[in-house]
């Protein structure tokens, strides 16, 4: 009888009984994005230094030459201190979070970011510099024998950001890290999903267990200590793109929640779980609009082509009474307030004004040098989101003769670029920072940056209440990490990690999608639509279609409420029933249903935060329809959530803020 075809196919390496691996390592590091690269980098720095034979491993879903966010590229670094005053940055990330974040965390990163910037030049990334009043890009400083390092100044597109030749920046930054570990100290294409707690030592991270996504071996690594650093959550909120575009997305679409769900699951704290970042981007290609705004000085206009943030400037009225607008410095999801209210009343829609941007700057400028810059206006895209210079072409937009779109995206969760939700951790052991806001280890001494789980750290988009790290921050994030957790390894040598579950057991757990398949695949002839199980791809259209329609996403402008997210909740835990069932054909879809499990837990912590604060903190970004305005009396503070592994409750509850910085 021949097979009935499927238009579904397989796409990665079938699934076989697979083979344990079982590791034994002192520090190991989740992830191999900007964080752990950083982490990598200093934490063999400082083994080496204090000797002892510390062993060090680090584990990526990917590759790490390409992987995390920063993988197709950048064209700007968009935290460099330089000139400036630390004291401001503080201010600046305060400002544009809407008055809450963690100021320890902030000042700590913003004394150290600058050396990990002279770092990228120094391993090959080309930065571009300031002589005689004119702009050399990354190649022509080199010619020059100009560096950041020996006090070139560097070419701002805005306060703090520095432009770049950036699209092979993270093979730069990768490669220093592989260097300075060794081919035999990092592992590639291996996806951890679920870390494990230590069965004698309450408290204690003792190891983590994951599968290859290129061979069926599931491995079992025992670690004294842990750096978990995935990334942020992409696709828990229902994309604007459909049909083929539907895996368009502005942040990459790996991201997948892990670091949130892994640590939350072992009782990590978490903070500000119910922000999230919606950003305003060129329409379709998601491309980026930062060197439009701060280098091109272009502006976004409505469909009359005004200035919307000019013409709405009442609306701002509100929170300049509270200080949280002043003057020129507009918060991120304030600017998408605005734009939401001309989309709303009819006057999209908004479009970025390039032809006057470029058609300015080139008045001053000769042919050859306005050719550079109509060149270096594509070269933003292409250093880092190719795809959209392919929708200009497409659409035979000359960005020189007409404006484009933009428009607000789906919500994105991510703690290091303009938003802040993600890990509690500790600040650093000084006297000016809260005694709060320090984590005491069992031994009484405080390990920066450690969560509220002993010997388990995380850097980068995991660190909430900390936004605006972006790529040099999050290497800096990961240097400060790596250097603690060896200290945690010297200061604890007499440790070993005890696991309360065997190998086999969790061998069964980590394969159970697969088992599932081969145990009920001939109930139906498609093998994507069974009555016994969901596969992975169905499950994210459910989980995306409720938080969507009931979280707060573009379905309804951003906007939900108590009963809404109530009906959303009620949705996500027959999700959650439902994930007990999902079942995959291949290695690939494996993957697929760990990224959807951990999407699931980590969108659900973000609308649970949403009901507890009983406000609309970021307008633009969310909006509670029933607590439409800021409450600072009952709610300039924290919002803080604890799952316990042993009784399975969330507690969500709230924490202080101190302010540190003066205004």
């Amino acid at each position: 009888m021949p097979q009935i075809p499927v238009k579904d196919v397989i796409k990665g390496l079938a699934c076989a009984e697979p083979e344990i691996v079982e590791i034994d390592t002192d520090i190991l590091m989740v992830g191999g994005g900007m964080g752990n690269c950083g982490t990598a980098f200093e934490a063999v720095r400082w083994a080496d230094k204090v000797g002892g034979d510390i062993k060090i491993l680090m584990v990526d879903k990917a590759a790490v030459d390409r992987g995390g966010a920063v993988a197709q590229g950048l064209s700007a670094i968009n935290t460099y201190i330089g000139e400036n005053d630390v004291d401001d940055y503080v201010r600046m990330v305060r400002t544009d979070l809407m008055g809450i974040v963690r100021e320890d965390l902030i000042y700590d990163l913003g004394r150290h970011v600058d050396d990990s910037v002279h770092l990228f030049e120094e391993w090959g990334l080309p930065c571009w510099v300031k002589k005689d009043g004119k702009n050399l890009d990354g190649a022509q400083a080199l010619k020059e024998g100009l560096s950041l390092r020996t006090g070139a100044a560097p070419v701002r597109s805005g306060r703090w950001q520095i432009m770049i030749n950036g699209e092979s920046y993270k093979v730069i930054v990768a490669e220093a890290a592989k260097n300075a570990l060794g081919s035999d100290r990092y592992l590639e294409r291996i996806f951890i999903v679920k870390l494990l707690l230590d069965a004698k030592v309450p408290n204690q991270i003792a190891g983590a267990v994951g599968f290859s996504v290129r061979e069926n071996k599931v491995y079992v690594i025992k670690a004294k200590t842990m750096s978990v650093a995935c990334g942020g959550a992409v696709n828990v909120y229902r994309p604007r793109s459909t049909g083929e575009g539907l895996g368009r997305a502005w942040y990459p679409v790996w991201n997948a929640g892990s670091t949130y769900t892994m640590c939350a699951q072992v009782g990590a704290e978490m903070t500000m779980m119910e922000n999230r970042f919606v950003p305003a981007r060129f329409k379709d290609g998601y491309g980026p609009v930062g060197a439009w705004f701060l280098l091109f000085k272009a502006k976004a206009t409505n469909a009359k082509g005004e200035d919307y943030c000019v013409t709405n400037r009442a609306m701002l009225k509100p929170y300049e009474d509270r200080g949280y607008a002043k003057g020129h410095i507009i918060p991120t999801c304030l600017r998408n307030h605005m734009m939401l209210r001309e989309m709303r009343e009819g006057r999209g829609p908004i479009y970025m004004d390039t032809a006057t941007a470029l058609q300015t700057t080139f008045k001053d400028l000769s042919k050859a040098e306005q050719k550079h810059l109509e060149s270096e206006a594509w070269e933003d895209f292409l250093d880092m989101c190719v795809g959209q210079a392919n929708l200009w072409a497409a659409m035979n937009i000359k960005p020189e003769e007409r404006g484009s779109e933009i428009m607000p995206t789906e919500p994105y969760l991510l703690g290091s670029h303009s938003g802040c939700c993600g890990i509690w951790v500790s600040g650093p052991n000084e006297p000016w920072v809260p005694e709060e806001y320090k984590i005491k280890a069992p031994n009484g001494k405080v390990y920066n940056r450690m969560t509220t789980v002993n010997g388990l750290w995380t850097c980068a988009d995991g660190v909430g209440a900390s936004g605006h790290k972006f790529s040099s921050g999050s290497h800096a994030e990961g240097r400060i990490v790596g250097k603690q957790m060896v200290r945690y390894v010297v200061d604890h040598k007499d440790f070993t990690p005890t696991l309360n579950v065997s190998a086999e057991a969790l061998k069964k757990e980590i394969y159970q999608p697969w088992y599932t398949y081969e145990q009920f695949k001939g109930a139906s002839t498609d093998p994507v639509v069974n009555p016994h199980y969901i596969s992975p791809n169905n499950f994210m259209m459910r989980l995306i279609k409720c938080t969507d329609e009931y979280g707060g996403g573009c379905a309804t402008l951003y906007t939900t409420s108590d009963k809404l997210l109530d009906t959303g909740f009620a949705l996500l835990d027959m999700l959650e029933e439902d994930s007990m069932k999902l079942a995959a054909r291949d290695l690939h879809e494996l993957l697929r249903c760990w990224e959807q499990y951990h999407r699931l837990w980590t969108v659900r912590l973000h609308m649970q935060h949403i009901r507890f604060r009983q406000e609309s903190r970021y307008p633009g970004f969310y909006y509670r329809a029933d607590f439409m305005g800021l409450d600072d009396d009952k709610w300039k503070c924290f919002v803080n959530s604890k799952y316990d592994p042993a009784t399975g409750v969330t507690e969500i509850f709230k924490r202080h803020y101190y302010q540190i910085i003066p205004v």
